[in-house]
């Protein structure tokens, strides 16, 4: 009996979830790299700087300075509805982005959103900094 009960809960939560399929960002090959003293890095020598890179990932990248002096990077495709490959736009101050597809906004410090309709975080691709150079992939 708690067998059949538990194969029961099981099969009924795996339908669920299924019906609540999650649009992730699709795995492109990310491999940027360039002087932090380049002039379209700029922006990125203090902390709540950013910057967009067009050509890279899905819909470009967003590289921002935190507010602890860290850099983070993330792909520039909205996490609402990927599939229309909607690029984020750098809000002023730069701590923001914004979906105008679906009017969603998301944190630069750690990518999680912070207005609806955005649910999921922003992809994330990891940065590495040696000798004034930052590099971003994945």
């Amino acid at each position: 009996m708690i067998r059949k009960v538990l194969t029961a809960f099981l099969l009924v939560l795996l339908i669920s979830a299924c019906g609540k399929e999650r649009n992730n960002i699709p795995n492109i090959a990310v491999n940027y790299s360039a002087l932090l003293t380049t002039p379209a890095l700029l922006k990125l020598n203090s902390p709540g700087g950013a910057v967009i890179i067009s050509g890279h990932g899905v819909a470009g990248l967003i590289i921002y300075r935190t507010l602890s002096g860290n850099y983070v990077a993330y792909d520039r495709c909205s996490t609402v509805n990927p599939e229309k490959v909607c690029p984020l736009d750098l809000d002023d101050p730069t701590f923001t982005v914004t979906d105008k597809c679906s009017g969603g906004k998301f944190s630069l410090e750690d990518g999680s959103p912070v207005k609806a309709p955005a649910e999921l975080s922003l992809k994330k691709y990891t940065v590495i900094t040696t000798n004034n150079t930052i590099q971003v992939r994945n």
